[in-house]
C-alpha cells in the first residue's frame, strides 16, 4: 500500500484543457498539456525569438535556451547532455538514426525486432532492410502478450546487429524486462534500441542504469509539446557519421545528428514539461496510477475482452479492450458521444493485432495517466456497462 499523498485535483487545476466535459482517456496518443507548458512556449516567442549564433541579445537567449534544454534531456534520461538528440517526432528521429546506424552494415546482417512495438520502431528497420538486404526477424510474444524471451535468444546470432524492442506496450501496457533484453543483445555483439514513447509518462527513464545503446522518446507524450527526443550512448555516436549538412558544427555530440534548425520553443516547452514532472514526482504518479489501473480492471464487466495482463503487474495503466457484439469504431464513437475520449483501431501496433488476431478488427483503447481521476474510471466503467 502506498503512503504517497496526492491530490489530482490540485494537478488538474494546473491544466486549462482539463475544464471541460470530457474524460481524456487517450494519452497514449499525445498527453493534454499543462498551462506552464503553453506559458513557456508562448514566452519564448515573446521574448526570445531568434536564430542561434548571431550576436544580440534574443540570439544568446536563444542559444542559453537550446543548452538548458540539452540539460533538462540529461536529467530526464540518466544521460549526459551531450548524448541528447532533438527532432521532429519519434518516427522522423528513428528513420534518421536507424539509417545512421546502419550505413556501414553489409547484406545479411540481422536486425531483431518485437511483436509488441509500435511501427515506428519496426518499419525504419524495415525500409533499411530493403535498401541494404539485410533480415529482420521478429522476436514472438506470449499469449499473455509478454515478450517471449526464449524467442529472442534464439533468434540472436552473430549477425545481430540491434535488438530493437519497446519499454512498454502502446497497445497493451506491457512492459518488458529491459535489463534482461539489453544483456542479451550485448552478450550477442548487438546494440540495444529502446521505444520509451509510451513509457514516458508512466516511469522514470534511466538509460545508464539500463545501459541501453539508443532510446527514443516523445515529449508530447509526456505533457510536452510535440517533439521527439533520443539517447544515444556517446562512444557509440563518436562512431556514426551524421547526416548533416557541411557548415553545421560538430558539437555537442548529439546535436551532430540535428538536422536544421531546432523547434526553439518548443525547447521551452518540453523544459517546462520535465519540471513540471519533477513538482509532482514519480512515486506519486506510479501509486496514482496503478490505483486507477486496479480500479478499472476489477470494474470492467463481464461483456467486455481484455487483451494483456490482468492485473497491475507488469503492466502500466494502458488498457486494450473490446465489448461482445460491438464493433471498434461503434464502441469508441459511443463513448466519444458519452464524453469519454477513447482510441480504436491498431495504433500504429500492427504486429501486437496481428498476434492477438485482431489484425481486421482492432480494439478500444483507454490510456490512464496521472491527471485522471477515480470519477472519470468509474463513470468510464459505467459508460462501458450500458453500450
Amino acid at each position: 500500500m502506498s503512503t504517497v499523498t496526492y491530490d489530482v485535483e490540485a494537478v488538474r487545476a494546473r491544466y486549462s484543457a482539463l475544464r471541460r466535459p470530457l474524460a481524456f482517456f487517450d494519452g497514449p496518443g499525445g498527453t493534454q498539456v499543462p498551462d506552464e507548458v503553453i506559458d513557456a512556449v508562448s514566452s519564448y516567442y515573446r521574448e526570445s525569438n531568434a536564430n542561434v549564433s548571431g550576436p544580440y541579445e534574443t540570439s544568446r537567449r536563444t542559444e542559453a535556451l537550446v543548452a538548458q534544454a540539452r540539460m533538462t534531456a540529461g536529467e530526464f534520461l540518466g544521460s549526459s547532455p551531450d548524448e541528447a538528440i532533438f527532432g521532429a517526432n519519434m518516427s522522423t528521429l528513428a528513420f534518421a538514426l536507424t539509417r545512421t546506424a546502419g550505413r556501414e552494415w553489409r547484406e545479411g546482417d540481422e536486425i531483431l525486432v518485437t511483436k509488441l512495438d509500435h511501427d515506428a520502431n519496426v518499419s525504419p528497420w524495415l525500409e533499411l532492410a530493403h535498401d541494404k538486404d539485410l533480415a529482420v526477424r521478429f522476436v514472438d510474444i506470449n499469449d499473455d502478450t509478454t515478450l517471449d524471451l526464449d524467442d529472442l535468444d534464439r533468434k540472436l546470432s552473430d549477425r545481430t546487429r540491434v535488438v530493437a524492442f519497446p519499454v512498454a506496450s502502446n497497445a497493451v501496457g506491457t512492459l518488458t524486462d529491459v535489463r534482461r533484453i539489453v544483456e542479451l543483445a550485448h552478450d550477442a555483439g548487438a546494440l540495444a534500441w529502446a521505444d520509451a514513447v509510451h513509457y514516458g509518462p508512466h516511469g522514470p527513464i534511466d538509460v545508464t542504469d539500463w545501459d541501453v545503446d539508443v532510446l527514443i522518446c516523445s515529449p508530447y507524450k509526456f505533457f510536452g509539446p510535440h517533439l521527439g527526443l533520443a539517447f544515444g550512448r556517446a562512444e557509440l555516436l563518436e562512431t556514426w557519421r551524421p547526416y548533416k549538412v557541411r557548415p553545421a558544427p560538430d558539437t555537442p555530440l548529439g546535436g551532430r545528428f540535428e538536422t536544421g534548425t531546432l523547434a526553439h520553443e518548443l525547447l521551452a516547452g518540453f523544459v517546462a514539461a520535465v519540471e513540471y514532472i519533477e513538482s509532482i514526482g514519480w512515486e506519486s504518479i506510479k501509486a496514482h496510477e496503478r490505483t486507477l489501473g486496479e480500479r478499472f480492471l476489477t470494474g470492467l464487466p463481464e461483456n467486455v475482452k481484455l487483451y494483456g495482463l490482468p492485473t497491475m503487474d507488469g503492466r502500466v495503466a494502458t488498457f486494450a479492450f473490446n465489448v461482445d457484439g460491438l464493433p471498434t469504431q461503434e464502441t469508441a464513437t459511443r463513448l466519444g458521444k458519452a464524453g469519454y475520449a477513447v482510441w480504436e483501431g491498431n495504433y500504429y501496433a500492427v504486429e501486437v493485432m496481428k498476434r492477438l488476431g485482431l489484425e481486421k478488427s482492432g480494439a478500444v483503447r483507454a490510456g490512464i495517466v496521472h491527471y485522471n481521476t477515480a470519477d472519470e474510471v468509474d463513470g468510464l466503467l459505467a459508460a462501458i456497462s450500458a453500450l
